[in-house]
């Protein structure tokens, strides 16, 4: 159970949460959520017990030396408090990894400590691999299934059906759990997803800016985003069906802009690239909430 005896009141907090795994392409949203602890000092206030929720053949502990003395550090999820932040309220930073069992009650722990604390908003981020270009902006979805909460932020409503990770989980949680829910995610080029993309996190960081009308401070996540874009131009520069493909996938963002555009015509110029090539389709990850 987590202690809440030494959490103090809080400002009209809100919780913002990011899970490595399955749900984190280019590990895009825990980034964002480290780059939050690290602009608001924000402190740890609670953990869940990873006994009830990992596999630790899965995910290891690590020996780490503290101050001269050798310990290990259970990896968990934890909840960090910022208070004082550019948004004028207290935040709850989530930092975790998804659970290997026990999904239903690592929500239900989550969503008692949201309530017991006032949290009235559930932010949850994620990243999925998708057939997008890296020179173009990175696209960001932002959902929500409550009524009120569409119409307050022009928001859309998600359409997914199939297979889901925590971040699923944990939305569906909070919005039936009567608290505002928003899902924001983001799309990780495909063939450049398993490094980090700090240009996604920062399109993350872009779009949780505009939801919340607030600034929050960039640091370097946009020279990083520059810089790697250009590594990901040399990559693709290196490999010629790389940057045929690259060029495929410009083509059909940018002609997505265009009035006449549609997701059948956008679809109809991917096959005939893949026509060319002789190739199937490739394999890509479309999990979203």
């Amino acid at each position: 159970m987590i202690e809440l005896d030494d959490i103090p009141e809080l400002a009209d907090p809100l919780v913002i949460a990011a899970f490595e795994g399955w749900n984190d392409a280019g590990e895009a949203a825990t980034a964002l959520v480290d780059h939050l602890v690290d602009i608001w000092e924000a402190e740890p206030i609670a953990a869940l017990d990873p006994e009830d929720y990992y596999d630790f053949q899965v995910n290891r502990p690590r020996a780490i030396v503290d101050e001269g003395r050798r310990r290990i550090h259970w990896r968990t999820t934890r909840m960090l408090l910022a208070q004082r932040t550019t948004l004028g309220r207290d935040v709850i930073l989530i930092q975790g990894v998804e659970p290997s069992f026990r999904w239903r009650g690592f929500v239900i722990e989550l969503m008692d400590f949201a309530h017991a604390v006032g949290v009235n908003t559930v932010i949850t981020l994620g990243a999925l691999m998708a057939d997008v270009a890296h020179t173009r902006p990175i696209p960001v979805s932002v959902t929500t299934d409550d009524e009120a909460t569409l119409h307050r932020y022009g928001l859309e409503r998600s359409t997914y059906e199939g297979p889901t990770g925590i971040v699923g989980v944990l939305a569906d949680a909070a919005s039936q759990g009567g608290l505002e829910s928003i899902s924001c995610w983001a799309a990780v080029p495909h063939y450049a997803g398993h490094t980090p993309s700090p240009k996604a996190t920062l399109a993350l960081l872009t779009r949780l800016e505009e939801l919340l009308d607030a600034p929050i401070d960039h640091l370097d996540l946009d020279d990083d985003a520059r810089a790697w874009e250009r590594g990901v131009n040399e990559f693709a520069e290196g490999d010629d069906e790389v940057a045929e493909y690259v060029g495929a996938l410009e083509d059909a963002q940018d002609t997505a802009d265009l009035p006449e555009a549609s997701g059948e015509a956008i679809a109809r110029e991917f096959e005939r690239f893949l026509r060319r090539r002789g190739d199937g389709e490739p394999e890509i990850d479309k999990d979203r909430t």
